[in-house]
């Protein structure tokens, strides 16, 4: 049994089941316990790889995206360059080397990082030693400037909820103990209303789960006022669809799947996220349709800079850069699995390889 896990047994004990949320947030943040409190997570060695650990090319692209955007809005200076949950620091060292030419972008901005996680900000630090980042633990610390921002692989990683449909109520899906109260077991509430799933029953059936994300909205609602109010452009990039059903909780633990209730603060648990809430958290905005990666990406010219990059390669090196390229583009990889988001005050373009809905 890990320490936290003992932890929350004794917890339940004193105050009855966790919700869902209340699980993920125990286990991903604990300051002592929490997966990302305690490990880099990132990569071969970790647990999972992201999109800019798996090619420069990601990064690249997205940072000339935003950088045309930046352009087209009449190159505001200073300006906030942010990305919600930066791992390592990988994606944010290639989006300023792309940009590191388009003129005037590097004198005007600002590296703002949006990182609970002493320990991956050190990581961070280490890939951005020329540029001087800011660092914040919430959104709502984001400065009151022009605002380009990126998230990718940030949202499915926040505490959801789970409900069970039985007729025109709900039973929320709740994690208690054991009979012996040695171990975690999963439980359901007892069927309530539930206002903010009214709209749900139009859609689903008896015995159907659909999951919401509390925070998701009110992180990306303080995204979107600056951009509002300041102009500025928002990516994201998460694995998910337009709108939630089923279960989709999972852990992952050396690459491989896990019980999210075996071992609690070794696994990282995500679950997919609900694009059509993301949508909707920012009437005032402009909002791109839901796109796959791969389109965006073919979009924004992944074949060509692919094909720059493999001149001069050969053999092993040359296999593993196409490889990569497969990887986030194919359909049968991340390509249609991973959608995308992109918003953008309502006066101004979306940003290259977006089109509206």
């Amino acid at each position: 049994m890990t320490p936290l896990a003992g932890q929350l047994l004794r917890r339940i004990a004193a105050s009855g089941p966790l919700t869902v949320a209340e699980y993920m947030a125990e286990c991903l943040l604990h300051p002592e316990h929490g997966y990302y409190a305690t490990r880099d997570p990132f990569g071969v060695g970790g647990d999972f790889t992201t999109a800019p650990e798996i090619s420069q090319m990601f990064g690249e692209l997205l940072g000339l995206c935003l950088a045309q955007s930046w352009m087209d809005q009449g190159s505001p200076a200073p300006f906030a360059l942010a990305e919600l949950g930066p791992g390592r620091g990988t994606l944010m060292a290639d989006i300023l080397r792309a940009t590191a030419r388009v003129p005037g972008f590097a004198e005007a901005v600002q590296v703002w990082l949006v990182e609970a996680s002493a320990h991956l900000r050190l990581k961070q630090q280490a890939a951005l030693p020329d540029h001087a980042p800011h660092w914040v633990d919430k959104t709502a610390d984001l400065p009151q400037l022009p605002l380009f921002l990126v998230a990718n692989e940030f949202f499915d990683a926040l505490p959801i909820r789970q409900f069970v449909r039985q007729g025109d109520c709900w039973r929320e899906r709740v994690i208690g103990s054991t009979p012996e109260g040695t171990g975690l077991a999963w439980g359901l509430t007892e069927p309530v209303p539930v206002a903010a799933l009214a709209h749900r029953l139009a859609d689903t059936r008896d015995g159907d789960l659909v999951e919401v994300c509390p925070s998701a909205a009110p992180i990306l609602r303080e995204v979107t006022a600056r951009i509002a109010a300041h102009g500025g452009a928002a990516l994201v990039f998460d694995y998910g669809d337009w709108r939630s059903l089923g279960d989709t909780l999972q852990a992952l633990r050396a690459h491989a799947p896990a019980d999210p209730l075996d071992e609690p603060g070794e696994a990282d648990l995500t679950a997919h996220v609900d694009f059509e809430s993301l949508a909707r958290a920012a009437p005032e905005l402009g909002v791109s349709a839901m796109q796959t990666q791969g389109a965006v990406l073919q979009s924004l010219g992944i074949e060509a800079r692919t094909a720059a990059l493999a001149r001069g390669l050969e053999g092993a090196a040359l296999e593993s850069h196409l490889a990569a390229h497969r990887r986030l583009t194919a359909p049968s990889e991340m390509g249609t699995l991973f959608k995308t988001l992109a918003f953008a005050p309502k006066d101004a373009a979306l940003p290259p390889g977006y089109h509206g809905t």
